[in-house]
């Protein structure tokens, strides 16, 4: 029996104000979520459309970048008929604490969403003591 939810489609939301851009277009802000345990962050950005050699992470002053690139699907030789998925930039931000250990980060991109490992340095990991007698 089928769920009496609707799906409800979110759209693409650009970005409120850019900073000053060096490039036309359109910039998108991507739909994040992120997920915390007691050894990593992880965070999932939605980037349909952007293909991994298209993708850009800076690490720069505890700042992180994440970029993309939606290129046109069409071919040269296709002219468009109804456009309804938008060209443009994604762009997104975030700040790192000290409690993440910036050299072991890790990006994969599957099916349009970008997964960032932010592992937790060492001394950020809860840990117990153990307690002996005498």
């Amino acid at each position: 029996m089928a769920d009496s939810k609707a799906l409800q489609v979110k759209e693409k939301h650009e970005v409120a104000s850019p900073a000053e851009q060096t490039r036309p277009g359109l910039v998108f802000t991507p739909d994040v979520d992120i997920f915390e345990d007691e050894r990593q962050i992880t965070l999932l950005a939605d980037m349909p459309g952007v293909s991994p050699d298209d993708v850009t992470i800076d690490l720069s002053d505890n700042v992180l970048s994440i970029s993309g690139e939606v290129k046109p699907f069409e071919e040269a030789n296709e002219a468009d008929v109804l456009i309804e998925f938008e060209i443009g930039r994604y762009y997104r931000q975030f700040t790192l604490s000290e409690v993440i250990d910036q050299s072991r980060i890790e990006a994969r991109l599957e099916d349009g969403v970008l997964r960032l490992t932010l592992p937790k340095a060492e001394k950020a990991i809860p840990r117990q003591i153990t307690v002996t007698a005498g």
